[in-house]
């Protein structure tokens, strides 16, 4: 079952506050970015953070998951946590803040003839 938009358009603006915010569609399911970083999954309707220190501290007591098969796990946030704007939003910052920037992708070499 893949992810429907309006699940993924509703999770973007109950984010609103975390600033630089985005989605981007991948094999039916979605990434979230946050100041370019991947910071969450939605997939299958469902919302899997990235495992931060950071982020666990936030939620306190968390269930983890994996959001495909073969993924790692991720902290599972139940739709009753999405309508808080303002602790999705904390959740976000903080997860987004202990991330790495992504590193540039190397441009292709040129082929010699």
């Amino acid at each position: 079952m893949a992810t429907q938009q309006k699940t993924v358009d509703f999770i973007l603006e109950q984010m609103a506050d975390v600033g630089d915010v985005s989605a981007r569609k991948m094999f039916g399911e979605y990434a979230i970015y946050a100041d370019r970083k991947v910071v969450a999954l939605v997939c299958d309707d469902q919302l899997y953070v990235k495992t931060t220190a950071a982020g666990k501290a936030y939620i306190g007591k968390v269930k983890e998951a994996p959001a495909y098969k073969g993924a790692k796990p991720s902290f599972l946030i139940s739709g009753d946590y999405w309508e808080d704007a303002e602790w999705l939003a904390g959740l976000i910052k903080v997860t987004a803040k202990e991330l790495p920037v992504p590193k540039p992708k190397a441009k292709p070499k040129k082929k010699t003839s």
